[in-house]
């Protein structure tokens, strides 16, 4: 019954927005709000509650963020091969939900617990939104990118929110309050998907539907148990992170593994060159987000001990601020760059993808260089200005919006379709090492702490960050640089 309108019908739609982009957008938007309120609280809770060091807690953190991504590029073959979108989309958020509810009942008994089927709801769950919002366009439909524009500021709705909303809960009221309102907004975002699926038409339907529904049935439910069985791995190798690291290292050499055998079995020269190009963006974000993801590591842990909390006069908690801050600004830009990306264009004097992504790094570089210079503004107990810090993150921000929300859907136009998945799971895979990395980088700032104080904390950071500043800008550099070479394996793809 379910599938009465057609793919025809979908893409074929007036005004500049299809309307299944806003089921989608409201679903990505609960699941997000869980996602950024969770990842939010995961440094602070750790040093808060389980009473680690703060160089441990980013190596968790990184961790954890790693296998989020790692178990995305995962659940996004699962999905393209036998589940489809929506029922990877459907159990992943069962599973989230499962998480949240563990830690909720016990926060510090059962968090590593509930942290690992977290882990696994969201590869099941995040790939999928993401590829359903590209199938609602034909492949030439300039209106794409405005789509994944729009589909971006509503992932930071949620994002917002959520940062502001579980660190508060957890910080002012109990934990368990915080872990289970993630659970509720999960609960939000499913039945707003059950609710709505019935106008996606084929639309993330299995791939198997060729095959009989027992054999279907069989290779399904494999696919839960299989998932369902890891969740003790997950648990050891989120505890132990040397564990991670060689788990990731593994990963990593299989999927460069996969792309190299699957770009070599193409055959076409003009696809293998698209595919290159479309491997250095992934590369590049994998540095980018090394950098940029400090915000829920050494960030978080910065914010907790040495900013006032005194913004532009107001009093505001700073862990809000570093939790929410970053998806404000994206809500309040995004609409802004992309009206002068438009007007640029017009004028002829739009820079290509490479080189936004280039200007990124630049901002990047800009923001952790005032992150830095924090240190300028302390008192002599080693606190600093919010406002300052403030600032940093919307020098952050407009580094990000040169390149996320493009990034994406590059990488869509790069790739033939059946490649689709694999290119999605490598773009959320290069975020995974980026994760693993910040994680590492974040550790060996707060390391490089010698004393007890909070001065000594504020020059460790803030030394910390003047170096990934200049590493950002060094990757900028290279990439404006090498931007010709890569625009011709691009062909004409812009």
């Amino acid at each position: 019954m379910e599938n009465t309108i057609t793919l025809e019908q979908i893409q074929n739609f007036e005004g500049k927005y299809p309307k299944q982009l806003w089921y989608l957008f409201i679903v990505e938007m609960w699941e997000r709000f869980c996602f950024y309120g969770m990842r939010g609280v995961l440094t602070f809770f750790m040093v808060d509650q389980l009473l680690l060091k703060d160089d441990a807690a980013n190596l968790q953190y990184g961790a954890i963020q790693a296998f989020v991504y790692a178990f995305t590029f995962i659940g996004g073959i699962f999905a393209d091969k036998i589940l489809g979108f929506r029922k990877s989309l459907f159990f992943g958020g069962i599973v989230m939900i499962l998480g949240n509810l563990l830690i909720a009942f016990s926060p510090q008994e059962m968090f590593y617990y509930g942290i690992a089927f977290s882990i696994i709801g969201t590869g099941f769950f995040k790939p999928n939104i993401s590829s359903m919002v590209g199938e609602l366009y034909q492949e030439k439909d300039p209106r794409r990118d405005a789509g994944y524009g729009m589909f971006y500021a509503g992932i930071n709705i949620g994002g917002l929110f959520g940062g502001a909303l579980c660190i508060y809960l957890g910080k002012y009221h109990s934990w368990q309050l915080c872990f289970l309102a993630a659970a509720i907004v999960m609960i939000l975002g499913l039945v707003t998907f059950l609710l709505t699926k019935k106008h996606l038409g084929p639309i993330g339907d299995s791939p198997l539907l060729n095959l009989a529904p027992e054999k279907r049935k069989i290779r399904e439910i494999a696919v839960y148990i299989g998932s369902i069985l890891t969740i003790p791995f997950i648990y050891t190798m989120v505890i132990n992170t040397d564990y991670t690291d060689y788990f990731m290292y593994t990963i990593g050499i299989i999927a460069l593994l996969y792309f190299a055998f699957e770009v070599f079995k193409l055959k076409e020269i003009s696809t293998q060159k698209k595919l290159i190009a479309a491997f250095t963006f992934i590369f590049f974000y994998f540095l980018f987000n090394a950098i940029y993801e400090q915000s829920g590591g050494s960030l978080s842990l910065f914010a907790k001990d040495n900013l006032n909390s005194n913004l532009l006069g107001f009093t505001i908690d700073p862990n809000i601020v570093n939790n929410s801050s970053n998806t404000l600004f994206v809500v309040i830009l995004s609409p802004l760059i992309g009206l002068l990306w438009l007007w640029m264009a017009k004028k002829k004097i739009e820079p290509n993808t490479l080189i936004k992504f280039g200007i990124g790094f630049l901002f990047l570089s800009a923001s952790f260089y005032i992150f830095y210079y924090t240190k300028f503004f302390s008192n002599v107990e080693g606190i600093t200005s919010l406002n300052v810090f403030t600032f940093g993150y919307l020098i952050t921000t407009i580094g990000e919006l040169c390149l996320g929300p493009i990034g994406m859907s590059i990488i869509t136009k790069l790739s033939p379709k059946k490649l689709f998945g694999m290119m999605m799971g490598l773009w959320f895979l290069a975020s995974a090492f980026g994760q693993l990395a910040a994680g590492k980088l974040g550790a060996e700032i707060s390391q490089s702490n010698s004393g007890s104080t909070l001065v000594s904390k504020l020059q460790s950071y803030t030394d910390g960050y003047y170096t990934l500043a200049i590493y950002a800008l060094i990757a900028g550099v290279i990439l404006i640089a090498i931007s010709p070479l890569v625009k011709k394996l691009m062909q004409e793809v812009k």
